[in-house]
């Protein structure tokens, strides 16, 4: 088997590009032409889900007093979700939830790419390649397979799904069809992120953590469309991840005959605090920026004590993070699309120079883009 290691070090160090060049030093960095977002029909107020998990999480609540008030602790006001909150008080298995996520992440891939590729004026049978990132359910082949002929691909699209990023997915998904785009001057690029993580609700898992995922998670779609060569609403600067060892216990999926079971610790604000600066700084020097070089962090929100960790370890003011609250409190938690989510806001509101999303997911993993406002 081949070390990697050594083969790596045995290479003269001139021919290793040890970070990645900058968008104004690269001839054909990719640019951002579009981004748009969808939810399903069916809205649940945090009040309602609140008084059905009262009685589903009677124990938890009359036995801990911390979780008493996590509903109202969210700043979630509703949420949406691919059913209405009566499906989800039943027994569910494995069919019903993949049913669900099959029918309804196709509708949402289908209107949500349409969206993007209509704001870019770009058709379908245009689109090159495209990126695909869920990890709230399974279905093979892909639901970008599944869409083919309803949206109009080429038949020599390129696919590429990815699983198993979570609330990670729509950053590292973005990069991605970034280093594609950037790989193939000219190319169009389709980035489309879909995330049902309301089908991970169990009844049979009484536990802490499905009591706070139950309070946190929602339904939504995101995409966008890119292309080398061009600005469009803000050329990739950069990207990166950061892995943290030792730590695949912090976040992610167990896995049953019943379907996904939220694996999620208690701590994760208190990480973020102390270990995502250090983290982002390692990225972004990289491809040869720091910190202080942003003028805005678009981050992904966990949840309000995740957005108050992530003020407190870059040295933020205080509610800084607008969009982040105000998304999580109109949308909740949809993992992976959430984060570009509030990248619309703050495209609409205005970009800075330069912004740099982040988002934490399984692995336990930090994800970068750098977005440099087009000229």
């Amino acid at each position: 088997m081949l070390n990697t290691t050594e083969s790596i070090s045995a290479v003269p160090h001139s021919f290793i590009s040890t970070a990645p060049r900058r968008a104004a030093e690269r001839p054909h960095p990719a640019g951002l032409l579009s981004l748009a977002t969808a939810v399903p029909p069916h809205r649940i107020d945090q009040t309602e889900a609140a008084e059905a998990m009262h009685h589903i999480f009677a124990d938890i609540f009359a036995n801990s007093a911390t979780m008493s008030g996590v509903f109202a602790s969210t700043g979630i006001r509703h949420r949406y979700a691919a059913r209405p909150l009566d499906w989800y008080l039943r027994p569910l298995g494995w069919p019903e939830r993949t049913e669900v996520y099959a029918e309804e992440g196709t509708r949402l891939f289908i209107e949500v790419a349409n969206k993007a590729l209509d704001a870019a004026g770009v058709t379908p049978g245009e689109v090159d390649a495209v990126v695909f990132v869920s990890s709230s359910g399974i279905a093979t082949p892909s639901l970008d397979a599944v869409v083919h002929k309803q949206m109009g691909f080429r038949a020599d699209i390129e696919r590429v799904p990815v699983f198993g990023l979570g609330c990670a997915g729509g950053v590292t998904g973005l990069a991605v069809a970034s280093r594609i785009a950037e790989a193939r001057p000219g190319s169009t690029v389709l980035m489309v992120t879909v995330e049902l993580s309301t089908l991970s609700f169990r009844l049979d898992r009484p536990d802490k953590a499905s009591l706070i995922s139950s309070a946190l998670f929602g339904d939504g779609a995101a995409a966008c469309v890119l292309r080398s060569g061009e600005t469009g609403l803000a050329v990739i600067e950069g990207a990166g991840e950061h892995l943290w060892p030792d730590t695949l216990g912090i976040m992610g999926w167990s896995i049953d005959p019943v379907g996904f079971g939220v694996i999620l610790v208690p701590d994760v604000p208190s990480f973020a605090a102390t270990n995502l600066r250090p983290a982002v700084e390692g990225i972004l020097g990289r491809i040869g920026l720091s910190v202080e070089d942003i003028g805005r962090f678009v981050c992904h929100p966990g949840g309000t004590k995740v957005v108050a960790a992530i003020e407190r370890s870059f040295s933020l003011p205080q509610g800084s993070l607008d969009h982040e609250r105000g998304v999580l409190a109109d949308y909740g938690n949809m993992s992976a699309p959430t984060v570009l989510f509030i990248l619309d806001r703050v495209l609409k509101e205005g970009l800075p120079e330069r912004a740099t999303l982040v988002s934490m997911g399984p692995g336990f993993t930090a994800s970068c883009v750098s977005l440099a406002r087009a000229a």
